[in-house]
């Protein structure tokens, strides 16, 4: 479940290993990619942390957002 941090949406999400880390975080800048969305994506070892937020509306989280976060929980 996404949460809302510092005006951010917020997920962690713990992985078997790096490899597995791995390949979802070039999935999720592939779709970041396709949302025209620039994510922070902090990755250490099995743990990917991800805050969304639209930097051109004040660092507010839109829409824009909520859609990217959607997008990620499919993968």
């Amino acid at each position: 479940m996404w949460s809302e941090k510092n005006n951010q949406l917020y997920k962690k999400f713990i992985f078997k290993d790096f490899n597995e880390a791995w390949e979802f975080l070039t999935n999720v800048a592939l779709l970041a990619k396709e949302h025209n969305h620039h994510p922070t994506l902090m990755n250490t070892y099995n743990i990917v942390e991800i805050y969304l937020s639209t930097h051109d509306k004040e660092n507010s989280i839109t829409e824009k957002d909520t859609l990217l976060a959607s997008a990620i929980d499919k993968l």
